[in-house]
């Protein structure tokens, strides 16, 4: 009798040992959760990231708020020239004493085009993107938008953009301009702007031209020479100082502040994403920078 009760006991006991054993080993996988990525704290009255792979919103701020754009505008310039039927991206167009007289009245950014030159379309996105040239604006609404007058012309593309955020369900965006010099009723959100700059990157010309940090443009001159014009550098400060990024543009301007719409690309992941209304180049660069490390954080 006593000997079964010994190995009741003993068996229990080995019970015990099994039990908490299974607790142990269990509580060795468990013990140690992920730690929590801290959210990021930006200066810009708006921002928005989100995973470029599937529209994901990794972060948030104001981020359906309608705000100035500045030349962040110049996204969706390029997003209507590159839109369109059988585009020939050589095509030469002539700079008009028109576009050089808007950017002295405006004390506009410009990529300093020559007038009577003759420059590419593929040129002229170059001088739009990198130096946030007004000038290049001018002169690819006038080529590609419709009508008799230069006028119409700009009207026409001007409605074109429009157009175009509407068909990318882009609700809280309204263009009244090319360049993003506003008459009143030019703005965007930092989620419009992110949907915009990630359905435009798809296009591998704008991919090109917005991670090149400098491009020389050869143009022809009146007279049929050759006139290499003075490098263009691109506006945006990332390219350079943040690993992996691909784009997009900085933007700014009275009401606008300073802007800028960014993207990156580290181990095969994308994030994108925008910050409207910083305090300044360098600051709108380190919130870009905080919204990316916490957007990459994220994904793993």
């Amino acid at each position: 009798m006593k000997s079964g009760i010994q190995g009741v006991r003993i068996r229990r006991a080995a019970a015990v040992t099994v039990t908490t054993g299974a607790m142990l080993v269990t509580g060795a996988l468990t013990a140690a959760p992920a730690q929590a990525v801290t959210v990021p704290t930006i200066v810009a009255k708006g921002g928005y990231v989100m995973n470029n792979a599937n529209g994901k919103t990794l972060y948030t701020k104001a981020g359906d708020t309608r705000r100035s754009t500045g030349s962040t505008t110049k996204i969706m310039t390029a997003k209507v020239v590159l839109s369109q039927a059988n585009l020939n991206l050589d095509a030469k167009v002539t700079i008009q004493k028109a576009y050089s007289d808007y950017i002295v009245s405006k004390n506009a950014s410009s990529a300093r085009l020559i007038v009577g030159d003759k420059v590419t379309v593929r040129q002229l996105l170059y001088g739009l993107m990198l130096p946030s040239g007004c000038d290049a604006a001018y002169a690819l609404a006038d080529k590609f938008g419709s009508g008799s007058t230069r006028a119409a012309r700009v009207k026409s593309f001007i409605g074109k953009m429009n157009t175009t955020a509407k068909n990318l369900g882009l609700t809280n965006t309204h263009f009244d301009s090319f360049d993003g010099i506003g008459n009143g009723a030019n703005y965007s959100t930092p989620r419009d702007l992110t949907k915009l700059a990630s359905n435009t990157m798809k296009n591998s010309t704008f991919r090109t031209v917005v991670k090149t940090k400098s491009y020389t443009a050869k143009t022809i001159t009146k007279t049929g020479t050759i006139r290499t014009m003075a490098a263009w550098k691109n506006t945006n400060g990332l390219l350079g100082t943040y690993s992996g990024t691909i784009g997009v543009k900085t933007g700014s301007g009275p009401e606008a502040k300073y802007c800028l719409v960014f993207a990156a690309t580290r181990n095969g992941k994308t994030v994108i994403g925008t910050v409207l209304t910083s305090t300044s180049i360098t600051q709108r660069e380190t919130d870009a920078k905080k919204l990316m490390n916490y957007g990459f954080a994220k994904l793993g």
